[in-house]
């Protein structure tokens, strides 16, 4: 039986572009142009006779029938996808993870070496942002999230709710110890929005009320950096303080440790059935067991 079908690299350059509503950002993922994008999409667009696209003022949108169209042809790509994989022997392809900045550049990058080493095969993509990536539009296969509550909408794994101490460079303090009036003599940094620095201090006991800090304006994982250097104290959760603290960059200043929500993993409903996701995952709730509980 012979079948209708238009050119599968129309279809792809079609299916991507659709996914991120971009042609810039379906060129970067399939690793072409984007006037070979949009050649493939306008050809695809005459062979069918519908307009599949229309310019917006960021990129472009789907029409009514180009959505329509996606939402039939996207699972039969998972299908061809899947079915690939399922071939071969050891789990291979491109998986991203997107994460936040400081989880991405304290926890996974020092993870990477012993991940290429593990699974060859497997291009792992990181992507350092703070603003969480569309998993349903296949932006990212795993995204890594903290959340305030320790929960997040849809299917999630907790992959960290260290503990958050204050820490600042080796030799800042004359003892290595915080007490209350070190909170008036330095700059106070601190790893994320909540002002996390006078909910520790009520933990501690310290009887001190603190006004509203800003960290100098600088955003992790570059507060981090400044604390190492010596510029002010620094609050963070020990799941990202852990590599400078073993470095020596970094001092843990107390025993006293604030439980304040946790890191997640979060992965796409289509890409967490794929063998080199399911892989990577795993490897990664693994790795950052000792995260967890501690």
């Amino acid at each position: 039986m012979s079948r209708t079908l238009p050119p599968l690299n129309a279809l792809r350059a079609f299916e991507a572009a659709g996914r991120h509503e971009s042609f810039s950002r379906a060129a970067d993922e399939l690793g072409v142009s984007h006037s070979s994008i949009s050649r493939h999409v306008r050809g695809l667009e005459q062979r069918l006779g519908v307009q599949l696209f229309r310019d917006a003022k960021r990129g472009v949108v789907l029409t009514a029938e180009g959505s329509h169209y996606l939402q039939r042809i996207g699972p039969a790509f998972d299908v061809i996808d899947a079915a690939t994989e399922g071939l071969a022997d050891q789990p291979a392809g491109r998986v991203t993870i997107n994460s936040e900045p400081v989880f991405a550049a304290k926890v996974i990058v020092p993870l990477l070496n012993q991940f290429h080493n593990t699974f060859p095969e497997i291009e792992l993509r990181l992507v350092a942002s703070n603003e969480i990536a569309d998993l349903d539009r296949y932006e990212a296969d795993l995204a890594v999230r903290y959340a305030r509550t320790g929960v997040v909408d849809g299917p999630s794994d907790l992959i960290s709710d260290a503990p958050i101490y204050p820490y600042s460079a080796p030799g800042l303090l004359t003892q290595d110890r915080i007490a209350p009036h070190h909170l008036t003599e330095f700059r106070l940094y601190r790893d994320r929005t909540e002002d996390i620095w006078q909910l520790w201090c009520d933990l501690a006991q310290f009887d001190v009320v603190l006004p509203p800090q800003d960290g100098g304006r600088l955003r992790a994982p570059l507060v981090q950096e400044a604390a190492i250097h010596g510029a002010g104290l620094f609050m963070a959760g020990s799941d990202c303080a852990a590599q400078d603290v073993a470095l020596g960059r970094l001092v843990q200043l107390s025993d006293v440790g604030l439980r304040l929500g946790a890191f997640r993993l979060l992965a796409s409903g289509q890409s967490a059935r794929r063998k080199a996701v399911r892989r990577v995952r795993s490897w990664l709730l693994d790795q950052t067991q000792q995260l967890r509980g501690a």
